[in-house]
């Protein structure tokens, strides 16, 4: 069985009652909303990771204004028709303002629309689960930056 890591940076961005979300093409073509943020390149710190992200898939900088928690997933599945794959994913979640730069969407990346939703209708949205973890993060703000729950479901 192949093991993959993956390691990731992202941003709850709220501002006025809303909170900024990008677009990105589900695996079955349909769209769903995620919180900005994505992948560590080898050797960058998620700090920098996720300023980066932010800016390429909105065209805000941000300034993080502080760590919110670390979500941690671990799950098998199968690539395709191939062999298995026993996946960890680690990511940071971050708290960031906007200090600059102007609402756009990424040309050419892994999202394709950024939008301000307000905070009320995120539930109604099609979206991944990190949305509502990153949301609970910033609305519970652990002490120990998780949430036992969701660990636990994953375990």
């Amino acid at each position: 069985m192949r093991q993959k890591l993956r390691v990731a940076a992202y941003a709850i961005c709220v501002r006025d009652g809303q909170i900024l979300l990008a677009r990105s093409p589900a695996p079955d073509g349909t769209h769903e909303w995620v919180v900005p943020g994505g992948g560590m390149e080898h050797g960058e710190d998620p700090y920098d990771t996720v300023r980066r992200e932010v800016e390429e898939e909105t065209g805000y900088r941000i300034e993080v204004t502080g760590l919110l928690g670390v979500d941690s997933s671990h799950r098998v599945f199968r690539e395709g028709l191939g062999r298995a794959v026993d996946h960890h994913a680690v990511r940071f979640v971050y708290e960031g303002r906007i200090i600059g730069g102007e609402l756009r969407n990424e040309v050419g990346g892994s999202t394709d629309l950024a939008a301000w939703q307000d905070l009320d209708a995120v539930p109604g949205l099609v979206r991944v689960g990190m949305v509502d973890i990153a949301l609970r993060l910033w609305r519970e703000r652990p002490v120990t930056g998780r949430l036992a729950d969701v660990l636990e479901d994953a375990e």
